[in-house]
This record gives structure tokens, C-alpha cells and sequence, in this order.
């Protein structure tokens, strides 16, 4: 019983109704300028008023906000499960203005239907109603119903209200699935969403990244200084511990904070800037600190990589020293950065602790250090070598980019 009575009272059904009664409205002023109501037939009335609808439907139909206005309105009145499913933009193309054509036509004829019919059946009820208290026969759209069954005929008022209110709803689910058909996104709008879907989730991905390799590094150095500074019960090293703690914090801080902004999709925040190959003394010395010695070779020309290259190459950089403090605490690592042919070549290079680790190799840290690679038109590769981790990147250098 709930499902049969939940949609007659359900607010989409009345907002839907409304949209059929807007078609209907629109065919009513139509007729009345023509070819009008008096001495004119029935079949008249219906063919002209249909070929002068049509006429100036369509033509509407090639103004291109037309179809824009439209989608607004169907979302709004026949509330889809998903406003996507309805376009609310202008026409691009005679193919999107013979949709709104034959949308603009299927509706007003759908409204014109549903709306004389609910009308009717309101009209109907009502007589049925009042059918007692009336002193001559009661005559239903030219029929006349025996006097003897006056007493019942209010009965039979609810049964119409009931077939009315399904009359209505179903007309408004079939408005609905038309609108999704013709106000629908075209192929062109659906592939140009589907890249601007695949754009938003590679702008995640690539913030999940930053994320990772930052916070994770941050995190690292943080136990590692926490933990040596417990151990040492120096307060000379306490002190350069606290230090170091606290540089390693504002910078996490600070990237964070532009992660932020950039999910906020605010761009005039106070974004801070990502960090390039210039920062990366600074991340040695932050290793140092944690007790990993680190011997570093940048031969790179000053302004010579693009800034997405010189981003990219910090975070990769980056992982590897987080890589080292985590499973190599204290063992040294040797990092070489040149340009060769056309190619940036990073080069990370430490002795595995204990024989060394192959769980690393499925790290996320790595995975993002092989997607960097990928998505920059170069290679990465890491492993174990003998008793060493070594990590091989080859980026391609485009000047200018």
C-alpha cells in the first residue's frame, strides 16, 4: 500500500505536474489566437493548433539559450535523481537544436494530454461529489447517470481522484525520461565531462602524492630525532633535535596548507610555493641532522629545468631520503643529479641496514616515484643491488616547458 500511495503525495509528482501544466498553458494561448474556439471543429482545432505549435516550437528551438533555459527548468521542476542527466547548456550544433525541437514538441503535447485529462478528472470527481444534492439528473460528459445511483456516486470521486493522481505521475516520469533524452548531455558534452572527471581524479592523485611524500617525510624525521635526542640525553643535541623538528614541521606545515588551498579550489589563497631542486640542500641537511651522512652531486645548469621537472625531481629526492630514514637509519646515502642527452638522471644510492628490505619495492612511496616517472614521459627503477638500494630515474628535458 505504501508504494502505491507514496508517489500521489510525493513533492516531485506536484513539481512535475506543474512542468506539464506550463505546456499545456503555452497550447491554450496558442489556440486562442488561433484559429480559435468559435465555429471552428474539433479536428480544426486540434490539426491547426498542432502545425502552429510545431511551427513556432521549432523555430524557438534554434535559439540557442532556448535549450539552456529549458534544462534549467527541468531541473528544477522534474528534479532528477542526478542534475548531470539534464544538460543546462546552449545549443553547439544543429543536432542539439533538433533535440530541443523535438523535446519542446513532445512536451507541449504531453502536457496538453495530461493536463486536459487531470483537469477532467478533477471536473469529474467534483460532479461526482455534489451528484445528492442536485435536482436533476447529473450528465457526465454527455452521458446521463441514472438518478437511482446518486447515493454512490461519491464514492466512485476517489477512485478518479485516485486514476488522476496516477495519470499525473506517470506523465511526469515520462516527461522525466524524455527530458533525460533530449536535454541530455550530448557525446560531445559527455566526453568533454568525462576528461574534466579524469583531470579532477589525476589533480587527487597527484595531491594524494604530495601528501605522502611530505607529511611521510616529515613524520620520519620527526620519530627519528624525538627517538635520538630520548636516547643521547644531550641537551646540546636535544636542542638540535628540537630545531630540526621544528624546521621539518613548518615545512610540512606549509605544504599542507597549499594542498589546502588547492582543494579548496581557491585560487587567489595564499598558496605557498612548491618546493624545486633548489631546496633539495636543505633536505640533505634535515638527513644529516636525523644521522644519515649524505653526499650530494647536482650538476644541473642554473634555470635550465622546466618548473614541473624541478617540482617533480624534489619529491622524488625526497622519497628516497624518507626511504633511507625509515629502513636505513644512520647508513649513508649518495645522490647524483645530472643532465645527459636531453635526459635529468637521479641517481639515490645507500647500503641496505641488515641485509636489506624487499618489502620497500611495493611501497607506495615508490609507486609514486614510478607514476612521477610515467606521467613525465621518463622511467624509474629501484632495487636492490648487491647489498645496496639503488633508485635510477630518467626524465626527459624539454627547454621551454
Amino acid at each position: 500500500m505504501p508504494r502505491i500511495l507514496a508517489p500521489l503525495f510525493a513533492a516531485a509528482t506536484y513539481a512535475r505536474w506543474l512542468h506539464l501544466l506550463i505546456g499545456m498553458v503555452f497550447a491554450g494561448v496558442v489556440l486562442l489566437v488561433y484559429p480559435g474556439t468559435e465555429e471552428v471543429s474539433l479536428l480544426r482545432i486540434v490539426t491547426a493548433g498542432a502545425a502552429v505549435d510545431s511551427v513556432l516550437l521549432a523555430l524557438a528551438a534554434t535559439v540557442p539559450a532556448m535549450r539552456r533555459a529549458e534544462g534549467v527548468q527541468a531541473r528544477l521542476l522534474l528534479m532528477p535523481a542526478r542534475e548531470e542527466d539534464i544538460g543546462a547548456e546552449p545549443s553547439r550544433g544543429w543536432r542539439d537544436r533538433r533535440r530541443t525541437a523535438a523535446w519542446l514538441i513532445g512536451r507541449v503535447a504531453l502536457g496538453m494530454t495530461a493536463g486536459l485529462l487531470s483537469v477532467h478528472a478533477l471536473t469529474a470527481a467534483v460532479l461526482l461529489l455534489t451528484a445528492p444534492a442536485r435536482d436533476d439528473a447529473l450528465v457526465l460528459y454527455g452521458w446521463t447517470l441514472p438518478v437511482s445511483g446518486e447515493a454512490l456516486y461519491p464514492v466512485l470521486a476517489p477512485v478518479v481522484l485516485f486514476g488522476a493522481g496516477w495519470l499525473i505521475v506517470w506523465a511526469g516520469r515520462l516527461q522525466l525520461a524524455m527530458a533525460v533524452r533530449l536535454l541530455g548531455p550530448s557525446p560531445v558534452e559527455r566526453l568533454a565531462e568525462a576528461e574534466r572527471r579524469a583531470e579532477r581524479l589525476l589533480e587527487r592523485n597527484r595531491l594524494a602524492r604530495e601528501l605522502h611524500d611530505s607529511i611521510g617525510h616529515a613524520l620520519t624525521v620527526t620519530v627519528l630525532q624525538a627517538g635520538a635526542a630520548r636516547e643521547v640525553a644531550d641537551p646540546v643535541f636535544t636542542a638540535k633535535a628540537l630545531e630540526v623538528i621544528e624546521e621539518t614541521g613548518r615545512r610540512a606545515m606549509d605544504d599542507l596548507e597549499r594542498t589546502l588551498v588547492l582543494l579548496r579550489e581557491s585560487p587567489g589563497g595564499p598558496a605557498v610555493e612548491q618546493p624545486g631542486i633548489d631546496r633539495l640542500p636543505g633536505l640533505f641537511e634535515t638527513a644529516r641532522a636525523a644521522g644519515s651522512a649524505v653526499e650530494a652531486w647536482i650538476d644541473v645548469p642554473a634555470g635550465e629545468l622546466p618548473g614541473v621537472l624541478s617540482r617533480e625531481s624534489y619529491r622524488i629526492v625526497q622519497e628516497a631520503v624518507t626511504n633511507v630514514l625509515r629502513h636505513s637509519p644512520g647508513e649513508p646515502l649518495i645522490v647524483r643529479i645530472t643532465v645527459r642527452d636531453g635526459q635529468l638522471e637521479i641517481s639515490c644510492v645507500n647500503v641496505c641496514a641488515g641485509g636489506g628490505s624487499t618489502r620497500r619495492g611495493g611501497g607506495k612511496g615508490l609507486r609514486g616515484i614510478v607514476e612521477r616517472a610515467t606521467l613525465l614521459g621518463g622511467a624509474a627503477t629501484a632495487g636492490r643491488q648487491d647489498d645496496e638500494w639503488v633508485l635510477a630515474v630518467r626524465l626527459p628535458v624539454r627547454l621551454g616547458a
